[in-house]
């Protein structure tokens, strides 16, 4: 970077993506527990049955002798005979056999057990829930801690099975570590975690990520959630450290993820957004802002490890351009949205773009080219508000927006082609999706249950497994509705917020046109007017070659479009 300090004024250099420390990150990582469900284990490498985990020996005392019924049910759990032992269980829970009320705990926990064998994860969640609900009052509450475990590598994160194993402390997690179930106490540590992060307890949460194993499959999760921890309370030396160490694991070829490189990349983007919010600073009594340029330059240096093959890369390219924006490297800056426009990215959505091009011709003086800018803002943009708007319009409950949701997932949708793409990639992201893949889950274990034994559907547990699905298809199809409501209501809330800083732009040219801008607005014009960042330098390893129409893919990324300063003619 040219500079060590720059000094940028408030009223336009604010605009864009110069935010909080929180939300700059948050906005990066802010599906991070897609990114880290996604990261989850097979459900092949946690499947464990009751021999494996040691659990037979392991169970607690019940009270008094058990059954004839219950006798049996576990006699045909022993024998594997999992529908028919299911059956009895339920019965026994229900009372029929007028066990103690151990033996009906006990009977409970084993029928949790035989629906997890069967594949009911929904109804054996269900089961483990009532379990954990009631603590110590269930003598088999510390062994139903490790089913929790298994189900979450069974069913997507909206099933709530973080909030579950927020109900343990960490004494009962440690007794994980013992004997062959010492498998699960990484991921059930991370989990613990978790459970604190959702409650806004950042700093058990971070004890907590912090104590998960290097060697496991979450340490990568347990980071980078320890990273966000450290974000949210604002402590940046650390959030670095954390990114870091996912950076030190994958350049060291240990990262245990599905997903390495995804996650490797939101590691570095994570990291470039850290620096490119801690290199902005504000004077609390005059308001400027200052901008580091070491700092700056280190988050130039994070976007640009984003390889172009990266889903991120767009991502990268167009936010590095507001950090070349700030360095008056307005060459570069207005390089990258120029690749950001070819006809390579046609369904790329960046109406922020055309709010920075705005700015730089504005900073340069070229009044003409920023009032361009604004017009064809308003000419691409106008009109995809006006559809946003009105498509949301039609939707009246959660209900009937998941319908179009799945529409939408489906390219079933009614859309006006202004907004089909635009509306596709903000109801895709990944929580979207692992919560469409839950209520498909649910569906799937309806459609088990139809194909089950009449014995088995018929009896009370087959009742119990319906009720189960039900209740939760019902929740999950809400919860769905609403997340994805929220997703569309930011869209147009955030393109509204574009639409104000272009029309900032636009009141300032008229401003400039009158000849009435501010000496703190003409100052920093006529720092543009000296900075050589608009002009495109060459080198001997490069050369000119003017833009003729014609994008080439392996220059993409590379493209400098000169700005001459136009300010004191």
């Amino acid at each position: 970077m040219r500079h060590s300090q720059v000094v940028v004024s408030a009223a336009l250099r604010g605009i864009g993506r110069v935010g909080s420390l929180s939300a700059l990150v948050l906005a990066c990582v802010g599906s991070a527990s897609v990114l880290l469900s996604d990261a989850s284990v097979s459900a092949q490498d946690m499947s464990f049955d009751m021999k494996e985990t040691g659990q037979a020996a392991a169970a607690a005392p019940a009270e008094g002798p058990p059954s004839e019924a219950l006798a049996n049910a576990l006699r045909l759990y022993q024998e594997d005979k999992y529908p028919e032992a299911a059956v009895q269980f339920q019965r026994i829970v229900e009372g029929e056999a007028k066990d103690s009320e151990g033996n009906k705990q006990k009977a409970q926990f084993f029928l949790g057990k035989s629906l997890y064998h069967l594949k009911y994860y929904q109804s054996a969640l269900a089961v483990f829930d009532e379990i954990s609900q009631q603590g110590k009052g269930h003598i088999f509450f510390d062994q139903t801690l490790q089913w929790l475990a298994q189900l979450a590598s069974q069913l997507p994160e909206p099933a709530g099975i973080i909030e579950k194993v927020g109900r343990y402390d960490l004494a009962q997690i440690e007794e994980s570590k013992s004997g062959e179930a010492k498998q699960f106490y990484a991921q059930l540590v991370y989990l613990l975690g978790r459970s604190k992060y959702a409650q806004g307890e950042f700093e058990q949460a971070i004890q907590l990520f912090e104590q998960v194993p290097k060697d496991s499959k979450w340490y990568v999760q347990a980071e980078m959630f320890a990273g966000i921890s450290h974000v949210r309370m604002r402590q940046a030396r650390p959030a670095i450290q954390a990114f870091r160490k996912i950076l030190d694991t994958a350049e060291g070829g240990d990262l245990e993820s599905e997903d390495g490189d995804r996650v490797e990349d939101l590691a570095w983007l994570s990291l470039a957004r850290m620096y490119y919010t801690a290199a902005n600073k504000v004077d609390e009594e005059t308001g400027d802002r200052s901008v580091d340029g070491k700092l700056l330059g280190a988050a130039v240096d994070a976007w640009s490890r984003i390889d172009t093959g990266s889903e991120y890369w767009l991502d990268a390219l167009f936010e590095g351009s507001f950090a070349f924006f700030l360095a008056d490297e307005f060459s570069r800056a207005l390089g990258n949205i120029h690749t950001i426009f070819s006809p390579y990215f046609e369904n790329s959505y960046y109406p922020e773009a055309l709010v920075l091009k705005a700015v730089v011709f504005f900073y340069n003086c070229q009044m003409e080219n920023a009032g361009a800018m604004v017009a064809k803002f308003h000419e691409r943009y106008d009109p995809v508000k006006a559809q946003l708007d009105k498509k949301l319009g039609e939707f009246k409950d959660n209900q009937s927006f998941y319908e179009f949701l799945t529409q939408v997932q489906e390219k079933k949708a009614s859309l006006d082609p202004a907004i089909r793409g635009i509306v596709a990639t903000a109801l895709s992201d990944r929580t979207v999706l692992r919560h469409l893949a839950y209520v498909k889950q649910l569906d799937e274990e309806d459609e088990r249950l139809k194909k089950a034994p009449d014995a088995f559907k018929n009896a009370s547990v087959g009742a119990r497994i319906l009720q189960d699905t039900a209740l939760a298809k019902s929740f999950a199809i809400e919860q769905t509705g609403n997340l994805a409501r929220g997703r569309y209501e930011r869209l147009i809330s955030e393109l509204q917020d574009y639409m104000n800083q272009i029309d900032a732009v636009d009141l300032e040219v008229a401003t400039f046109e009158r000849g009435q801008l501010s000496q703190e607005m003409q100052a920093q014009q006529v720092t543009a007017e000296r900075a050589a960042g608009g002009r495109v330098e060459v080198d001997e390893e490069h050369q000119v070659w003017p833009f003729d129409g014609e994008y080439w893919r392996d220059e993409l990324g590379f493209y400098r479009q000169q700005v001459t300063s136009q300010c004191g003619r």
